[in-house]
């Protein structure tokens, strides 16, 4: 089953944003961002701005209906500034004028006097000065105080991981247009179109059942438009709302990366104990999140990374803390892996250092400490584990004895040339870890021609979930595939829908699908035995045709479809599913919040330029836990683009902020994603095959963020290049590691000769 959407694509006839209609009287809105991090608003004049051609209005927070706050799990952030101004970027004013360029050159106009503030960047100093967006909160397993006396070895540690751009393609973007009766309809590019719904209600004082947000598909997403779509929208909904007019809002490449949030950067220290046969007995994490400016989802991303803190390990004593840290960024968001990749690096990084300090490979650590089914994790959940039979089928497969004695070869030949190898097991739980938000519904409508619509809360962003929510269908139905068309995402259609996000989104909504159909084909079956005279038990549905006593009938689909219609039997049915099992109490820090886990096990190598500091990936080569994969293509679409964003994170993508809180890697010249000539060599995925039950839709298991985590191995197999290089190095944890931090590692202070 190919991607519903690959033709379209490849053809340029596939519909986002930007290739929506204009309407008759459309505006276009621009912003105006606070040039400063921090401060107070003594003076701004918009008359410039208002005075330009072709401007329509400059809104600012008095023409605010409603509320003047966006924030979603704690109300700390204003849709515009009011007085005060915490990061480069806040909107302060929103021009509308009648083209693009009008309203830019309008934003140029404006004038704004701010009295400047201290600004602050790290979230250690956000830390204490008592800068916090929510309380501390710590995972607890065991008792890690007694055990630090029964290890052989201590080591501590810090360890940091770096932000990261979303860089989708399509960048933020709504527009916004007045229906009748006092009702707006947006087209917003957001992964949570309730969400926006909810926000824009919020701000425009309109009830949520006068608010249609609509979403075909987006170009890209990772989690940057969960939440800091609501901006954008809101502006434009605000503004059509007074206008009565159509108003559009595309941003710019520049303030969309000026002016939107990233990956959390994490500074965290660690301590680590191991016994004489390298079992980890104690494992003790401090992690400083730096949230930016306003909460967003920063609470939400602090919880997956304490759930994530241990990785595949099992580890009998632990204590994790974390602080969610305010500082003067624009605030950070969700990123494909929501937390758990920070969380998993540190550990990573606390094992390398034990496996330095003890002259072994970290291989043997790692697999040593692999937890099995029934071990626990920090948060109260069993596991049910498929860590070593991914670790042992990597190692079988991939021959792990010939690569290490390749990588030993050529290092032992080559003196300015050396070899890295590391491993990266991934354990990723899967489900949203608040629970009310592990709910979906779908809406699904039987024509009497035999075609089948589909309507979902899942939102298409390039994974392939509505090809797979189409599968369902087909395959609960039997037809075929090209009878069912999916709808687009819409609030008036599907309502209270949870974000396109944490990979649950096609178990969710593909449950919903399954049940709605399911029910119909209930219904079927009864008109079928209704027809054929026979009992309903009797009456089986395969292969498009009605079956009675194991023989085929004449009733088929569309027969049996128009025969329901007759007797007026409904063929709608409008579903909801919840996913049984999981819950989760903070107060205790103790539950069951996944439906499941997903395990995996990556073998990452490299070779290292060292007299340049440049580097190569020649190989990913991975077994993972698919379950049962219902389209495997896809699958593998998204392990290859995940590992490849995971590598660009761990190596080239480097977000830098000054001290002053403005963005200096603002444009594509400066911040650096993986193109064609910086991907692996080779990319190897092996699909595990499992016969374990679980709650993914048809036992196939989701596979949106995981993969992304394989490439935290790379800056392993990069620092042991390093270190067969120059053994003393005293290089830092600290990601990414570009070549020039890999110089810096090679030929460190302690190096006085280049080894011959």
């Amino acid at each position: 089953m190919k991607n519903i959407d690959s033709t379209g694509h490849t053809r340029g006839e596939s519909i986002y944003l930007d290739d929506i209609p204009l309407l008759r009287g459309t505006l276009f809105g621009a912003v105006y961002g606070s040039p400063v991090a921090h401060g107070f608003i003594r003076r701004l004049d918009v008359s410039g701005a208002e005075e330009t051609p072709g401007v329509v209005r400059v809104f600012t927070f008095q023409d605010i209906k409603g509320e003047n706050q966006i924030g979603g799990i704690i109300p700390d952030e204003p849709l515009f500034a009011e007085h005060h101004v915490h990061f480069c970027g806040m909107p302060v004013a929103f021009v509308v004028a009648v083209s693009e360029d009008a309203a830019r050159h309008a934003v140029e106009k404006i004038k704004v006097e701010i009295e400047p503030w201290p600004v602050v960047t790290d979230p250690r100093v956000a830390q204490a000065n008592g800068e916090l967006i929510v309380p501390p909160r710590t995972f607890r397993l065991g008792d890690v105080d007694q055990a630090w006396s029964l290890c052989e070895h201590v080591i501590e540690g810090r360890a940091d991981t770096n932000g990261q751009e979303h860089l989708y393609i399509e960048t933020q973007g709504a527009y916004a247009m007045p229906l009748e009766n006092d009702v707006i309809r947006v087209y917003s590019s957001t992964q949570a179109p309730t969400a926006v719904q909810r926000a824009i209600s919020k701000v425009t004082a309109l009830p949520m059942h006068a608010l249609d947000i609509e979403v075909t598909r987006l170009g890209g997403g990772f989690g940057g438009k969960e939440d800091q779509a609501n901006v954008w929208a809101a502006l434009c909904a605000l503004a059509c709302l007074h206008l009565k007019k159509p108003v559009k809002y595309a941003m710019p490449r520049t303030d969309d990366m000026v002016m939107t949030g990233k990956r959390h950067p994490y500074s965290s220290d660690f301590r680590i104990g191991v016994d004489k046969d390298l079992k980890i007995l104690a494992y003790e994490v401090t992690f400083y999140q730096n949230a930016g400016a306003a909460a967003d989802l920063s609470p939400a991303v602090l919880e997956r990374t304490l759930f994530h803190c241990t990785n595949s390990y099992f580890i009998p004593n632990v204590r994790a803390t974390a602080y969610s840290c305010r500082t003067n960024l624009p605030p950070n968001t969700a990123f494909r892996g929501f937390g758990g990749p920070q969380g998993m690096y540190v550990i990573e990084a606390a094992i390398a250092k034990v496996a330095e300090g003890l002259g072994v490979d970290a291989a043997v650590i790692q697999k040593k400490n692999l937890h099995r089914t029934g071990d626990i994790f920090p948060y109260g959940q069993l596991a049910e584990s498929e860590a070593h039979a991914c670790w042992q089928k990597a190692e079988d497969l991939y021959d792990i004895q010939s690569m290490r004695r390749e990588v030993e070869a050529f290092n032992g030949s080559n003196r300015l040339f050396k070899k890295g190898i590391a491993f990266m097991p991934v354990c990723f739980g899967i489900s949203f870890t608040k629970t009310l938000m592990n709910q979906a519904r779908a809406l699904v409508h039987v024509y009497t021609d035999g075609s089948v619509s589909l309507t979902t809360g899942a939102v298409e962003m390039g994974q392939g979930v509505n090809t797979k929510m189409l599968q369902v269908a087909a395959a609960v139905f039997s037809i075929d595939p090209g009878s069912v068309r999916i709808q687009a995402t819409s609030t008036f259609k599907i309502a209270n829908t949870s974000p396109s996000a944490a990979s649950a989104t096609a178990d969710l909504n593909g449950k919903a699908v399954q049940m709605a159909c399911v029910e119909i084909l209930r219904r079927l079956k009864e008109v079928a035995a209704a027809e054929l005279g026979v009992a309903v038990e009797d009456v089986e549905w395969r292969e498009g045709m009605v079956w009675v006593s194991g023989a085929a009938t004449e009733l088929d689909w569309k027969k049996l479809v128009l025969a329901a219609f007759v007797r007026r039997v409904s063929l709608s049915e409008h579903a909801h599913y919840a996913t049984p099992g999981i819950h989760f109490d903070p107060s205790k820090e103790k539950g069951h919040p996944f439906a499941y886990h997903v395990y995996g096990t990556a073998i990452v190598t490299v070779t290292l330029d060292c007299l340049r500091g440049r580097y190569v990936i020649d190989a990913v080569k991975v077994v993972h836990d698919f379950g049962t994969s219902m389209n495997p293509l896809i699958d593998r679409g998204q392990m290859e683009g995940g590992i490849v964003q995971g590598l660009g994170w761990m190596t080239m993508e480097e977000v830098i902020y000054d001290e002053k809180g403005r963005l200096r890697s603002n444009t594509l010249s400066t911040y650096k994603v993986p193109d064609i000539y910086s991907v692996p060599e080779e990319i190897s995925i092996d699909f595990l095959h499992t016969q374990r039950d679980n709650l993914a839709i048809f036992r196939s298991k989701a596979v949106g963020e995981p993969p992304l985590m394989y490439g935290i191995g790379v800056y392993f197999a990069l620092r042991q290049a390093i270190r067969a290089f120059n053994p003393s190095t005293d290089l830092p944890f600290s990601t990414p590691l570009t070549p020039e931090k890999v110089l810096m590692g090679l030929y460190d202070k302690k190096l006085e000769h280049v080894p011959g």
